[in-house]
C-alpha cells in the first residue's frame, strides 16, 4: 500500500492522522487542500504548523502567493509528479485534504478542456444580464446531466459548464471522470 487518501471536512482531525499515519508507515503527505496551497493562508484553513507536522515532509502547501491562482489541471500536474516521484524513490504517500476536486484529479483520469477567455467573459456578461436562471435553464437545454448535477445558484460552474460545451462541442458531463480509470487503483481512501 503506496498511497493513501485521507479526506473530510476542515477541523475534523485529517492532518494529525495523517502525520500519525506517515510516522507509523514512514511516509510523506501531499496537501489535497485548495487553501493550503496558499502561503500566508493559515487562519481558517487548519494548516499545521512546522512544529505540528512533526518532522513529516508535506508537499503542496505554501507554493503559491495569495495572488496567484490555482486550478484543477495544474494542481494535478504537481500533485501526481510529487507522488510519482515519491512511489519510485520507495516512499509511500498519504494525501490529506479536503478539496474532492483535487483528491479526484489525483486519482481519476479527469480531462481538463483548455478556457478561452474570450468565451467565458462572453458568457459571464450574459450571466450578468439574464440572471442565474436563464443561464441555468440554457445549460439543461445543452446537458441535462450537468444542469442535474450544478445548482442554479453555482453560476462560476454553469459558466464553465457552457464554456466547455462552447469550446468542445461536448456536453460538460463528457468530461466527467469515469470510475473505471484510476490512475492509482491500489490507493486506499479513508474519508
Amino acid at each position: 500500500m503506496s498511497l493513501i487518501i485521507i479526506c473530510g471536512a476542515t477541523a475534523t482531525g485529517k492532518s494529525d492522522l495523517a502525520v500519525a499515519l506517515a510516522q507509523q508507515i514512514k511516509a510523506e503527505v501531499i496537501n489535497a487542500d485548495s487553501m493550503q496551497l496558499y502561503k500566508g493562508m493559515d487562519i481558517g484553513t487548519a494548516k499545521l504548523s512546522l512544529v505540528e507536522r512533526s518532522g513529516v515532509a508535506h508537499h503542496l502547501i505554501d507554493v503559491l502567493d495569495i495572488k496567484e491562482e490555482a486550478n484543477v489541471s495544474w494542481y494535478q500536474r504537481l500533485a501526481r509528479e510529487k507522488i510519482d516521484e515519491l512511489i519510485g524513490a520507495g516512499k509511500k504517500v498519504v494525501v490529506v485534504g479536503g478539496t474532492g476536486l483535487y483528491i479526484k484529479s489525483i486519482l481519476d483520469d479527469l480531462n481538463f478542456p483548455d478556457t478561452d477567455p474570450v468565451i467565458r467573459q462572453q458568457i459571464t456578461d450574459e450571466a450578468e444580464k439574464v440572471g442565474n436562471d436563464v443561464m441555468h435553464q440554457k445549460l439543461a437545454k445543452l446537458d441535462p446531466a450537468a444542469a442535474l448535477a450544478i445548482p442554479k445558484e453555482n453560476i462560476r460552474r454553469i459558466i464553465r459548464a457552457l464554456e466547455v460545451i462552447e469550446l468542445t462541442g461536448k456536453p460538460f458531463t463528457a468530461n466527467l471522470p469515469r470510475q473505471e480509470s484510476s490512475k492509482y487503483p491500489s490507493a486506499k481512501q479513508f474519508g
